[in-house]
């Protein structure tokens, strides 16, 4: 079968050179979304910024068409992407010709960075933006350490030592919040600059060793985790680790990657117990409930936290928030259904919806309670520093010198992520005035 060499695209102008596309140097399949929410399996592609990208089977087929023809990119274009057509068609069970070929390409595939264009020309570099994720991502440490660090935790999960863990967490928790007096422990801590900072130590190394465990989870269910970093999630500093490898797993071990780093504050919790029990040293009991107050709001399903992601990962559907606006147009002002929705299964549809329903009061709740604190971390920051001015000036120690900047950079952090909300805020509303001053792109003049 023959088809033009210049194949056009929706009626617009053929390319100046057509070449066949290609699939982006550096992106690799994954393969199917396994025990997914969608009525038809999705396809997984892995960009080159290790963002992963779903596609539809059909999408999937083409490009995968296309890569495995790529030896054809120096022979004839037309004849080339026949074949790519042929192969496509056959796979996908209907007909594709080398203009719709063309046509997905450069309207589906490249504009999400998975191809090049028919022209040649590279796709744009699209760059993850989800709502409420974490900003200002900054790797600490690279994919190797984390290989490295993850490897020597894997025995953990190991079903024996993973049980008696549990159990001793349980016993370990237990005993110590009923043997020592956690109110006096509190008064003990606050009084003392030394057990201030050994509680903040104890809980970044707890958050540190969190991240571990989300590491470790990957490499014992057979994947690779990424690269380990800090960043800020909406007003707070966090630790993240790179665990899109995960989504290769099933359901099983996509679980166990969310929920691996609430074991690993267990074990840590543990390590607390143990050393309590050698020591009496009332600060560790503050410490141990800090770690609780951690586990507790990782658990939450609100926010972009472990809780959120093993409700995700329980009903196979990647990324809740996008369906608010859907659920949202559907529910309370009664249009369609979104085409969103549709490609959901019935009971993960239900289920959305009622974490919608559910979650977006208690979201919105929890923002408003985060800005209407700023007044008073401003009146707290402004006061700390003056104390901390006027305790430097009297020859105050060391120790209380540090534990009093560090409670100031605590305090300052949030502030500095509520300019950050509010900046990212606001320049997306001058984004939508401008867009909307300026009206819709005006469309091409039909031909005579």
């Amino acid at each position: 079968m023959g088809a033009p060499s210049t194949p056009a695209v929706d009626g617009a102008e053929p390319p100046a050179a057509l070449t066949l596309p290609a699939l982006v140097d550096g992106a690799e399949f994954v393969g199917e979304f396994k025990n997914s929410g969608y009525r038809e399996p999705p396809q997984l592609v892995r960009l080159p910024n290790g963002r992963l990208v779903r596609l539809p089977p059909l999408l999937f087929i083409v490009v995968k068409a296309l890569h495995e023809h790529r030896h054809l990119a120096d022979a004839d274009v037309g004849r080339a992407l026949d074949r790519v057509a042929d192969a496509a068609s056959e796979a996908a069970g209907a007909r594709l010709t080398a203009e719709q070929i063309v046509y997905l390409t450069d309207r589906k595939l490249a504009p999400l960075g998975v191809t090049t264009y028919s022209d040649g020309t590279p796709p744009p570099v699209v760059k993850a933006d989800p709502f409420l994720g974490l900003r200002w991502r900054v790797a600490v440490f690279p994919e190797s350490v984390t290989w490295f660090v993850a490897g020597l935790f894997t025995w953990l999960f190991r079903p024996v030592v993973l049980t008696l863990t549990l159990i001793a967490f349980v016993v370990g928790e237990g005993w110590m919040l009923t043997t020592g007096s956690v109110t006096a422990a509190l008064s003990t801590a606050i009084l003392k600059p030394v057990s201030i900072l050994l509680v903040m130590g104890l809980g970044v190394a707890s958050v540190a060793f969190h991240e571990v465990g989300h590491a470790t989870a990957c490499r014992y269910g057979g994947v690779r985790p990424g690269a380990m970093g800090c960043g800020i999630y909406l007003v707070w500093p966090a630790f993240y680790t790179d665990i899109s490898e995960s989504y290769r797993l099933g359901r099983g071990g996509r679980l166990r990657a969310d929920l691996a780093g609430v074991y690993f504050n267990a074990i840590f919790i543990v390590g607390l117990a143990l050393a309590y029990h050698q020591t009496g040293f009332e600060p560790l009991l503050v410490a141990v409930l800090y770690v609780n107050l951690q586990m507790f709001q990782q658990l939450l399903p609100t926010l972009r936290f472990d809780g959120y992601y093993i409700m995700s990962d329980l009903i196979g559907i990647p990324d809740l928030f996008k369906y608010i606006g859907p659920i949202l147009r559907r529910t309370l002002l009664r249009r369609p259904a979104d085409a969103r929705l549709k490609d959901l299964k019935r009971w993960p549809q239900i289920f959305v919806t009622l974490w919608v329903l559910t979650v977006l009061p208690i979201l919105i709740f929890q923002l408003v309670l985060i800005i209407s604190q700023v007044p008073a971390l401003v009146s707290k920051d402004w006061w700390m520093m003056r104390r901390l001015a006027s305790a430097a000036s009297q020859g105050a120690g060391v120790l209380e010198l540090v534990t009093s900047g560090l409670q100031i950079i605590l305090l300052a952090l949030p502030l500095a992520g509520v300019a950050l909300i509010l900046y990212g805020m606001g320049r997306q509303l001058v984004r939508w005035a401008v867009r909307y001053v300026q009206g819709p792109a005006p469309k091409p003049m039909p031909d005579a």
